[in-house]
C-alpha cells in the first residue's frame, strides 16, 4: 500500500477563520498522497496565481485563453487583468477580507470565470451555485457556509432577492453582465490592471462546493488551493494528455467541480483555451463544436448519446478528446457515438468530494463497460462491508486515496464517506484482474439522472408541500435517455382523484420549489408506501419493483 507523503503546512492568510474552524477533526480526514514530485506544492500557494499570474509569466500571455460565442476571445494577460481589477472591487469596494466566503452565481461565462480568479485572488472562499436553484436551496447554502459577499449574474438576481431576508450573514451583493452604473464591470473599469495577491497556505480553503445527499440537507465540501493544482495535475496531464493548442468546451457548469475542472482549470493549467457556452444543450454544443472548433469535449453520457443521432448533420473533425463524467457511461452510449464520431469516449468517475476524476482511462485503452483504473496520483479498491479489501472480481465499495479527499463543513456525514483513511463514494464496483474498475449501482438513494445528483428526499419535501400530497417517495427509474429519471410514487389526501391534470400540477409545483431538473418525470398514485414496522420507508422495495418493471419491459 501506497503511505501518505508528509506536507507542510503554510501560514494562513484567512483572517476569517471559519472555515478553518469548522473542518472536520484531523483524525477524521482521509489519508492524503503526494508521491509524485509535482504534487508537492509550496507553503504558500494561491492557486489563482499559479493558474493565471504565472502562465503570463512564463510567456502565455498573448495566448487565447477564454472564448465564447458571439466573437469574445480573452488572452492570458486580458483575463489576467480583468480578474485582477475585480479583486480591486472586491477588497476596495465591497470590503472582503481574506477567507470571508463569496457566493458566485451564472452561467458558463467569460464574466463567470473572471470572477471566479478575482474571488480566489482576493483570498476569498468560492461557494459557486448552479443557475437554476431557486431561493430555498440558495438559503440553505448561504447559511450552511456563512457567505458573506455575493457576485450574482444580474440575469439571475431574482432567486437571490427572495433569499437574502433569511440570509443574515450575507451583507453585501454585486452585479456583473451589466451596464449599470453601481454593476461590477463598471466598477472594475475604474480599477487597476495589477493586484497583489492574497499570499494564501496551500491548506486554506478555496472553494466550498455543494453537494446534496440522500437527506437532501446539502453538503459543503472544503478543497484547499493545493487541492485546486492536484486535479489539474493529474487527470489532464496522465489520462487526458491534453497540450497548449487544445481548446475545451462542453456542458458541465462551472458551479459542479466537473465544469470547474473540464472547462476552466485544466486548459488554463497546460496553456490551451476554454469556449464557454451559456446554454450548453446538446444541440447548442454540436453547432458551437461545428462553428468555433474546439478539441477537448467534456459532458455527461446523456449528452452523448443525443448528440450522437444529430452528430452526422455536424462537422465535428476538430474534436480529439472527449470526456465523460457525472454518471456511468453504458456501453451502447460509447458504441453510439464512436459509430457516429470515430471518437472513443474517455470515461472516468469523479466526485464532488474528491473534487475530479480519480478513476479513468486513456482513449486508446478503452474497455467497453469499464471506467478504467485509478489514475497517476490516486490509488483506489474495493471494500467489503467492514472495511477489507476484495479480491478481482468480488462487488463492494469503491474507495480511493490521492491527493484530493474529503473535508466536508461541520457535517456528521464525514464519518460515512472517509473509513479507514479511504474515501468510500458510495458506488459499488468490482476489480478485475488487471486492476480495472467496473461500476455497478449507486449504495445510496441518489438519484443520477443526465448526470444531475438529485437527493430523492429534497423532491419529496416539495411534493409534500402541495396540498393533494398524503405522502411520497421518490426513487430513480430505469430510463434509455437519461439512464435514470426521478419517479415519484404519491399518496393522494382522501377523495382527490388520480389525472393527468393532476400530474402536470404536482410537477409544475416541485418546479417552482428547487430547481426545474429535479422535479418527477413520472409520477404513479398508490395506496400506499412500504414502510418498515417502524415506520421507516423502504425505498429499496420501490427500486426493486421498477427494475423488475425495465427487464419485464425489455424482455417482452
Amino acid at each position: 500500500m501506497t503511505t501518505p507523503t508528509a506536507v507542510n503546512s503554510g501560514r494562513s492568510a484567512h483572517v476569517d477563520t471559519f472555515a478553518r474552524d469548522h473542518l472536520p477533526p484531523r483524525d477524521a480526514w482521509p489519508e492524503f498522497l503526494f508521491d509524485l514530485p509535482e504534487l508537492r506544492y509550496p507553503p504558500q500557494t494561491n492557486c489563482a496565481a499559479a493558474l493565471l499570474d504565472e502562465a503570463v509569466a512564463r510567456g502565455w500571455g498573448d495566448r487565447p485563453a477564454i472564448l465564447a460565442p458571439g466573437g469574445t476571445r480573452w488572452t492570458y494577460a486580458e483575463l489576467l487583468a480583468r480578474a485582477n481589477r475585480l479583486a480591486h472591487v472586491l477588497v476596495d469596494d465591497m470590503g472582503l477580507r481574506p477567507g470571508n466566503r463569496v457566493l458566485l452565481r451564472g452561467p458558463n461565462s467569460p464574466a463567470m470565470a473572471a470572477c471566479w480568479f478575482a474571488i480566489v485572488k482576493a483570498g476569498g472562499i468560492v461557494v459557486a451555485t448552479m443557475p437554476l436553484l431557486r431561493a430555498k436551496e440558495l438559503t440553505d447554502i448561504v447559511n450552511k457556509a456563512r457567505v458573506t459577499h455575493a457576485l450574482c449574474d444580474a440575469r439571475l438576481v431574482d432567486e437571490l432577492d427572495r433569499a437574502r431576508a433569511q440570509c443574515p450573514t450575507l451583507a453585501r451583493v454585486a452585479l456583473f453582465q451589466t451596464d449599470a452604473a453601481d454593476g461590477v464591470e463598471a466598477r472594475a473599469a475604474a480599477k487597476p490592471a495589477a493586484f497583489a495577491n492574497c499570499d494564501t497556505a496551500s491548506d486554506d480553503t478555496v472553494l466550498i462546493a455543494f453537494t446534496s445527499g440522500t437527506t437532501g440537507q446539502p453538503k459543503g465540501t472544503m478543497h484547499f488551493h493545493r487541492d485546486v493544482l492536484a486535479a489539474a495535475d493529474c487527470f489532464p496531464k496522465s489520462t487526458l494528455r491534453a497540450v497548449p493548442d487544445d481548446v475545451f468546451t462542453g456542458s458541465p457548469p462551472l458551479a459542479f467541480t466537473f465544469g470547474l475542472g473540464g472547462l476552466l482549470l485544466f486548459p488554463l493549467r497546460v496553456g490551451a483555451s476554454t469556449l464557454l457556452i451559456e446554454r450548453p444543450s446538446p444541440e447548442a454544443l454540436l453547432a458551437a463544436i461545428a462553428e468555433h472548433r474546439p478539441t477537448v469535449l467534456f459532458t455527461a453520457p446523456t449528452s452523448y448519446r443525443q448528440m450522437a443521432g444529430q452528430a452526422p448533420s455536424f462537422d465535428l473533425s476538430s474534436l480529439r478528446k472527449c470526456v465523460s463524467a457525472g454518471e456511468a457511461l453504458p456501453a451502447a452510449t460509447r458504441r453510439l457515438w464512436k459509430d457516429a464520431t470515430g471518437i472513443e469516449i474517455i470515461d472516468g468517475i469523479g466526485s464532488t468530494e474528491m473534487l475530479h476524476i480519480f478513476i479513468s482511462h486513456p482513449d486508446t485503452q478503452a474497455r467497453p463497460g469499464a471506467t478504467g483504473r485509478a489514475i497517476p496520483g490516486y490509488v483506489a479498491c474495493v471494500l467489503d462491508e467492514v472495511g477489507r479489501p476484495l479480491p478481482a472480481g468480488r462487488s463492494g465499495r469503491l474507495a480511493v486515496k490521492g491527493p484530493t479527499g474529503c473535508r466536508y463543513l461541520d457535517d456528521p456525514r464525514q464519518a460515512n464517506y472517509v473509513q479507514h483513511g479511504w474515501n468510500v463514494t458510495g458506488d459499488a464496483y468490482r476489480m478485475d484482474e488487471d486492476g480495472w474498475f467496473w461500476y455497478e449501482a449507486r449504495t445510496d438513494d441518489m438519484i443520477v439522472s443526465a448526470g444531475y445528483n438529485i437527493a430523492g428526499p429534497e423532491v419529496e419535501g416539495a411534493l409534500l408541500a402541495h396540498p393533494a400530497v398524503a405522502e411520497c417517495a421518490c426513487i430513480a427509474a430505469p430510463d434509455d435517455e437519461r439512464g435514470a429519471i426521478v419517479k415519484a410514487f404519491v399518496v393522494l389526501k382522501e377523495g382527490l382523484v388520480p389525472g393527468d391534470a393532476l400530474t402536470r400540477e404536482l410537477q409544475e409545483h416541485v418546479k417552482q420549489s428547487i430547481a426545474p431538473y429535479k422535479y418527477p418525470r413520472a409520477v404513479e398514485y398508490v395506496e400506499g408506501l412500504p414502510r418498515t414496522e417502524t415506520g421507516k420507508l423502504q425505498r429499496f422495495r420501490l427500486r426493486q419493483m421498477e427494475e423488475q418493471r425495465a427487464r419485464e419491459g425489455r424482455d417482452a
